[in-house]
């Protein structure tokens, strides 16, 4: 299959938990909740789901101290690394620094006196707590809303520099930035232009993209710019929706680079008149299934024989509709399905080649050992 290798920003690598960012480490994915923190139960049972889904960071917003209490209760209850959200209150920091935060998202200029910003960096260093910067277009600095008359790609890298320069005068370096607006094109020139400047691993993300639709497509065009120039080492797509669909639409970003492979990759047909059985139906029976699959396969779901068979053959699993539909094995005609009995196929095929997988992990580069089941 054509593949096109994209070559990596150098970046420093910190580690938010046990997950490396930056370097040569994959680019990870991750979402915030959006429950009441406070609400113990309901928080943890989100970000149980998204670490399902497969997220490798979850964010949580602490906007208090009795927030700050609700998250070390939080932290005591799941695994997957957190991120705490912070503005203005330096004592929230340390009080979660404590708890076993495994990032501070907080912004040193915010914090106020310079003897707070040191005390909030030396619970960083002494927890080894990386710091995220994160600046966005809707709250840049008021002087420098003056200075440029509206928020611009230079604004938010001032903005950045001046926090940067905060950690660098107190010889901190294990953070990561984020420049985000919900202006793409603005997006996009500001990471370009900060990547030039630092070595720090970025944080990438468009803003209040809007809901899953439109979010998804917003993201999907500003963070596929810088992806595909090698930009980028961790990412969050914003969504006024299910932080779940926040971390789907991640990894489908990353698969469809080649950054990422965690998954199944459905490679489906938008179905016609030609089609021999129900496309999209099948492929939407499929998606729910298959949300538990973290391994990576090429399954493909194409309706007819026109470009039913070559698709077929260039995935782990394929079918062509036909009379009767085919499957594909490898590469190979395997056996004929019924429409009927397709969904439950494929489904059979693909959580047997997870089976494989698992038993053979030296070998999980896609076709190797034919797998069959019979029909």
């Amino acid at each position: 299959m054509f593949h096109v290798d994209i070559p990596r920003r150098k970046s420093r690598q910190i580690s938010v938990g046990n997950v490396p960012v930056g370097g040569d480490s994959p680019i990870s994915v991750q979402t915030m909740t959006n429950t009441e923190t406070c609400d113990v139960l309901a928080t943890v049972a989100q970000i149980e789901r998204c670490a399902r889904a497969g997220a490798d960071i979850v964010r949580v917003s602490v906007p208090s101290m009795e927030a700050a209490e609700a998250f070390g209760r939080i932290r005591s209850r799941v695994t997957v690394p957190l991120v705490t959200d912070i503005h203005f209150d330096y004592r929230i920091a340390l009080r979660v620094a404590e708890l076993g935060a495994d990032c501070l998202r907080i912004n040193p200029g915010n914090i106020g006196r310079e003897d707070r910003v040191r005390a909030v960096v030396s619970a960083a260093r002494d927890h080894g707590i990386p710091i995220r910067i994160g600046v966005n277009a809707g709250s840049l600095e008021k002087d420098l809303q003056k200075k440029y008359g509206e928020p611009t790609p230079a604004a938010l890298v001032e903005s950045a520099m001046r926090h940067i320069d905060i950690l660098d005068r107190l010889d901190f370096q294990d953070f990561k930035v984020s420049l985000k607006a919900s202006e793409i094109f603005m997006t996009v020139e500001a990471y370009k232009l900060l990547a030039s400047q630092i070595d720090q691993p970025l944080h990438l993300g468009i803003t209040e993209a809007g809901g899953l639709r439109s979010g998804s497509i917003k993201s999907s065009i500003g963070l596929g710019m810088l992806l595909s120039q090698g930009i980028g080492d961790t990412i969050r797509i914003s969504l006024a929706a299910d932080p779940v669909e926040e971390v789907k639409v991640g990894f489908d970003i990353l698969k469809s680079l080649h950054l990422r492979n965690k998954g199944v990759n459905i490679i489906a047909c938008p179905s016609c008149s030609r089609q021999e059985f129900d496309v999209i139906g099948t492929v939407n029976a499929l998606e729910e299934r298959l949300e538990d699959v973290m391994e990576h396969m090429d399954l493909a779901i194409i309706g007819c024989i026109v470009n039913g068979p070559g698709e077929a053959r260039e995935a782990d699993i394929g079918i062509a509709g036909g009379m009767p539909n085919l499957m594909y094995l490898d590469g190979k005609p395997s056996h004929k399905v019924t429409g009927e009995a397709l969904v439950d196929e494929l489904e059979k095929q693909v959580r047997a080649r997870i089976e494989w997988i698992r038993q053979h992990p030296e070998e999980m580069r896609r076709r190797t050992i034919p797998i069959k089941i019979a029909g």
